[in-house]
């Protein structure tokens, strides 16, 4: 055979090898698509209505659909209950891992789970981290009824201060704990709310002074508020000042010890910066893992949900699946030490 037969042979066989691999390339995208077309993805909320997790799950829902092939509906449902530990455990028992359920829990859990606590019945190193799009921060926001408008006010109050919290697991619970150890706040913790809107209505009425959680909840949730000068944030727990607060006093800042300082980053900081996770049953198919993964990222991005999320006064800095699994692998290496004396504090 001539050297031109034999090229175009070769040609017409790199074209074949070509069109091969593109089609390859397509059939699981079209396969997904036939998946979820017509299907419903159901957002798990382990907090009440009304709080910032499920504000945040609703904004995401409202856009996630257009960026998963075959469009699939989306629902929110709220599953309030353990600071959310009802929810991760059923979703993580029961759910199908079919790609058709995410839950919507607390990053605290990963703290439960490492301390031993009761009722987890998840190994959170199974999830299926789809990701979390807010890295957040935790303030202590206390009214103005309450007489209590500053740090030092609070230091100096000759009885506790009554802070409002959903249970272990759950910021609003941990949070006072690990300030009234490391710092020694005056706190008398009162229990068993079932989000943070039902602490801000406590604390209105006068129930409660405050309570501590989320930065990006506190503003957008109670802005109305804080604008009114109702409330005040009287101190904040983040690696460095928020830009929102530069004025506010870090709880790291005055540690006086560097357990004080491990535990309140232990116990606050990192498990805080990851609170709203958002997980797939362990066995999801990985396919459907990586697509809804990059569904939730490009979401995110997405120019109408941001203008909705601006809307709303929420905050985007997302943490993406992969860097999620490996923040929750790294907890698991804690010291120790430290994780011994978080056992006592958390409990």
């Amino acid at each position: 055979m001539s050297s031109p037969g034999r090229a175009t042979i070769a040609i017409a066989l790199l074209g074949a090898l070509g069109l091969l691999a593109a089609l390859a390339w397509t059939i699981p995208a079209h396969a997904q698509a036939r998946f979820f077309e017509g299907k419903t993805i159901r957002i798990i909320v382990g907090f009440s209505a009304g709080g910032g997790f499920d504000t945040y799950s609703r904004a995401i829902g409202r856009h996630l659909s257009r960026h998963i092939p075959g469009n699939p509906a989306i629902i929110v449902e709220n599953m309030p209950g353990a600071a959310s530990l009802i929810a991760a455990n059923q979703v993580y028992r029961v759910a199908k891992p079919d790609g058709l359920t995410i839950v919507n829990f607390h990053g605290n859990q990963v703290i439960g789970q490492l301390l031993g606590r009761e009722g987890i019945d998840f190994d959170v190193r199974k999830f299926q981290w789809v990701g979390v799009p807010m890295r957040d921060s935790t303030v202590c926001a206390l009214t103005r009824a309450s007489g209590i408008t500053s740090l030092d006010q609070w230091m100096a109050a000759k009885t506790p201060v009554k802070l409002g919290g959903i249970g272990p697991g759950d910021t609003t619970h941990d949070v006072a704990r690990v300030l009234q150890t490391a710092l020694g706040l005056p706190i008398q913790l009162v229990r068993g709310y079932k989000g943070t809107a039902d602490i801000r209505l406590a604390a209105e009425a006068g129930e409660v002074a405050g309570g501590c959680w989320q930065w990006e909840s506190v503003k957008s949730t109670w802005r109305k508020a804080l604008e009114a000068g109702d409330i005040t944030i009287v101190l904040q727990i983040a690696s460095k000042p928020l830009p929102d607060l530069p004025n506010v006093p870090l709880a790291s800042k005055l540690a006086r010890t560097e357990e004080a300082r491990q535990l309140i980053n232990a116990g606050i900081i990192v498990p805080t910066a990851m609170s709203r996770l958002y997980a797939l049953p362990p066995g999801t198919p990985a396919d459907r893992v990586q697509l809804l993964r990059t569904a939730f990222r490009e979401t995110l991005r997405d120019s109408e949900f941001k203008a909705d999320a601006a809307r709303a006064k929420l905050d985007v800095d997302p943490i993406g699946g992969e860097e999620l699994e490996h923040l929750v692998q790294e907890l698991f290496k804690l010291d120790s030490a430290i994780v011994m004396k978080l056992k006592g504090v958390l409990r």
